[in-house]
């Protein structure tokens, strides 16, 4: 076990030496070619910046303006006789724009239920199987420059309905 602590530990210093080390014996100007891709990096950033601004602001108005709870409330009175849990409807809305955001509901929801309860899980498991399509869309676009996007928005929302779907049929079963 101490082998793999070691391991983890060094990874990473091992992979900067490599790197370095392949850059010298193959004649490279390493430093400037760390500088140039960090100048690319900054560049991308800088192109995203609007896009990641948008989706955080619209996520913070959302959530702190009560409306998540509020039709998640009116929603779970729908489903609670299924059995989904009304605390799930935000979280799986939440999660198509952030990832970060859904995970401080789902901490939530851990918090005032417990990580064992049926909507604990079920929330655990729909964070697992779903992806924050918005932002991977609005940043990666916007990265790519990509402007026609045809059938990528109505892809993302039906494997995230089939992947909600899935993981609430499955930890149906399970709990």
């Amino acid at each position: 076990m101490k082998i793999l602590s070691f391991l983890s530990d060094m990874i990473i210093p091992i992979f900067l030496f490599y790197i370095i080390g392949w850059g010298l014996l193959a004649r490279r100007d390493v430093y400037n070619d760390f500088l140039d891709g960090s100048k690319e990096g900054l560049k991308t950033a800088a192109g995203i910046c609007p896009a990641l601004i948008g989706l955080m602001t619209g996520v913070g108005i959302l959530r702190g303006s009560g409306f998540l709870n509020f039709a998640g409330e009116q929603l779970g009175k729908l489903t609670s006789g299924i059995g989904i849990p009304s605390e799930i409807l935000p979280l799986t809305v939440v999660r198509m724009f952030s990832s970060s955001a859904a995970t401080g509901l789902l901490l939530d929801i851990f918090k005032q239920y417990g990580t064992d309860s049926r909507a604990g899980f079920m929330g655990a498991v729909i964070l697992s199987s779903t992806e924050s399509l918005f932002y991977c869309m609005s940043v990666y676009f916007a990265a790519a420059k990509v402007e026609k996007t045809r059938y990528t928005l109505p892809g993302a929302l039906l494997a995230t309905l089939a992947g909600t779907i899935t993981a609430i049929l499955l930890t149906g079963i399970c709990i």
